[in-house]
């Protein structure tokens, strides 16, 4: 039997995909989450990968509970066994056992026989419509896998795709966020894009795990900010320049909550604050300010 979630199963998040990567990072992040999804599942067996560069095919490079590397550095074209109609679908699969089902090809039978596998399960990392990588779970004897165990191995393959997508955000942000030579503070509308940027990189440094990508976009927020003051400096927490940042970017309180991942009277307390350090009668004075003590572009 195979069981297909509908495609509003799936893990997707569907924002345009940029081509920079952490290969090795991403790779971690499949570890982490086959070693999560055994804990909620208490399937015995995970294992998993990424989809290679420029190919439609996932190469299992992490395994977790297995006996043998029957299964290691395995490739899984798409279309191909339980996993490539996993690709091919954008969507999780799983049969009850995998060497009898009718509903999927045979081309890892062997491999996955050497292992004793029966009942698996497949979930790909969809992040802004591609698969980027596959999760399996999986049983040496033929049970039906539940609804729980399923939507527990998507909630490990969500996680994944939101990592990634943040890493890849942030990447895209840095490249943005970089002067240009040629970029002249006259350049209006140059200058409303460093702005946009700024804001999206403060509000995306706190959500990001890796110590060093968090570090390195807030020195590019501090790079964006240094230099275009005309006054002394303001000493502004951290939080207080986010949230003028989305001010200044056109957020209301409830849309700077949203994007910060606190509540509006949260915001509007550090708003607050931050007006009151720049003597500010206004939002916007307090962001007029805040450019002017070289805390905003």
């Amino acid at each position: 039997m195979l069981v297909s979630l509908p495609p509003n199963g799936g893990v997707r998040l569907g924002r345009r995909r940029g081509e920079g990567g952490r290969v090795a990072t991403d790779v971690v992040e499949i570890r982490n989450a086959l070693g999560r999804m055994r804990r909620t599942t208490g399937l015995p067996v995970a294992f998993g990968g990424l989809v290679e560069s420029g190919r439609r095919q996932v190469r299992i490079s992490e395994l977790s509970g297995t006996a043998t590397g029957a299964l290691s550095a395995l490739a899984v074209t798409s279309g191909n066994g339980l996993g490539g109609k996993a690709i091919a679908l954008t969507r999780p699969c799983a049969v009850t056992d995998y060497s009898a089902s009718r509903q999927i090809s045979h081309e890892y039978d062997r491999p996955v026989a050497a292992e004793g596998l029966r009942s698996v399960l497949a979930v790909p990392v969809v992040v802004r419509r591609r698969v980027r990588g596959v999760l399996y779970g999986a049983l040496r004897a033929a049970h039906p896998l539940g609804d729980r165990t399923l939507s527990a191995a998507v909630d490990a393959a969500r996680d994944v795709a939101e990592a990634l997508l943040l890493r890849e955000e942030a990447g895209e942000l840095l490249a943005a966020a970089r002067p240009e030579p040629a970029r002249e503070p006259a350049d209006a509308p140059a200058w409303e894009r460093v702005r946009e940027a700024h804001a999206a990189l403060r509000a995306l440094a706190p959500r990001i795990e890796d110590a060093a990508l968090r570090d390195e976009l807030l020195r590019a927020c501090g790079l964006l900010a240094a230099g275009h003051g005309e006054g002394p400096g303001v000493r502004l927490a951290p939080r207080e320049v986010d949230v003028l940042a989305c001010v200044a970017a056109g957020a209301t309180n409830a849309m700077a909550a949203e994007k910060l991942g606190v509540g509006p009277e949260t915001v509007k307390g550090y708003l607050r604050s931050a007006m009151r350090k720049l003597g500010a009668a206004t939002r916007g004075e307090a962001v007029v300010a805040a450019r002017r003590a070289g805390r905003l572009p």
